[in-house]
């Protein structure tokens, strides 16, 4: 785990082994079994989770009882209910795993505490913050630019295995398209 994190880490700042099993002090392990839930709704969000395995799904449930999916993640992404961690608000998400995960967390406080101790870890988090903002600016912009299966097409292009694992249901929610077109699109 030290060494996956470590070059994970160096992909952005350069850190030492001590800096990393520092990090990791501050860390907890935890897996999770498909379907099991990270963050329900109404709860407080009180940790930044890391995907070492697994994946997992964030969503809301609409007026009409429709899941909403907003976010997937998938192995070395950091995802939380963002909101919810800064402001310690009731989360209006669910976050939720679809495969049988393998995830770090860590705590608000326990990052402060690191930022002080590792300052580059601001650096870090920041240029993951900023890749995680051009990501939704992306998503944001295909959904409202492309068409149901241009946007379909630009999933599977982009992330071909993660296609592959997600159930097609859950892809139609994420594209806001209904699973029946999304069948259609596949077949053509």
């Amino acid at each position: 785990m030290e060494q996956h994190l470590k070059e994970y880490f160096n992909r952005y700042v350069s850190f030492e082994d001590k800096e990393i099993q520092t990090f990791l002090s501050k860390c907890e392990y935890k897996t999770y079994q498909k379907k099991e839930f990270i963050l329900q709704e109404g709860n407080i969000c009180k940790y930044q989770y890391f995907i070492l395995e697994g994946l997992v799904r964030s969503y809301y449930i609409d007026k009409k009882g429709n899941e909403k999916i907003t976010q997937f993640a998938i192995e070395n992404w950091w995802f939380t209910n963002m909101e919810s961690f800064i402001r310690e608000t009731p989360s209006h998400l669910f976050i939720q795993c679809i495969e049988d995960s393998k995830i770090l967390i860590i705590s608000n406080e326990n990052l402060e505490e690191l930022y002080i101790a590792i300052p580059k870890l601001e650096r870090l988090f920041r240029l993951i913050n900023q890749n995680m903002i051009i990501a939704i600016q992306k998503k944001n912009d295909f959904h409202s630019k492309l068409k149901s299966k241009d946007r379909y097409s630009n999933l599977v292009d982009n992330f071909p295995d993660f296609a592959q694992r997600v159930p097609l249901f859950m892809i139609a929610s994420y594209l806001e398209i209904t699973p029946e077109y999304l069948s259609e699109i596949r077949k053509k």
